[in-house]
């Protein structure tokens, strides 16, 4: 295993490393939420696609036209990552090679409302 697959795997495994946030509820769309310096984060997974919806402190939708990011994901032994597009309203939308089995762990890294960085981590049910 190559040193950059060592890091990824030591990020997902540790908990709270670097200030990320774990998924503790679900949102208006039905995913998986993470408050990440009062930005809420809502993953929702559907077949081959992933979208991440972004809110701005009072949970209001934020604009994602300068945003970017991507998304690291660990499952079934393997890792893989998914580039993360912005698309209007408040949307990073990416494609997944399969759909997401349960047990999988996902970390969003990116840069949302005017160059602010976050992560998130979430695990899949």
């Amino acid at each position: 295993m190559n040193l950059i697959r060592r890091g990824v795997v030591a990020l997902l495994l540790v908990p709270g490393l670097a200030g990320a946030q774990s998924a503790r509820s679900r949102g208006p769309n039905g995913g998986l939420v993470v408050i990440v310096d009062g930005h809420p984060v809502e993953l929702v997974a559907s077949g081959t696609e992933v979208i991440l919806f972004v809110s701005d402190e009072q949970g209001r939708p934020s604009s994602t036209r300068q945003a970017s990011g991507r998304l690291t994901i660990q499952a079934e032994g393997r890792t893989s990552t998914v580039t993360l597009r912005p698309a209007e309203p408040n949307r990073l939308v990416g494609a997944l090679q399969a759909p997401l089995a349960s047990g999988a762990r996902l970390v969003f890294n990116g840069t949302i409302d005017h160059g602010h960085r976050v992560t998130a981590r979430y695990v899949i049910e």
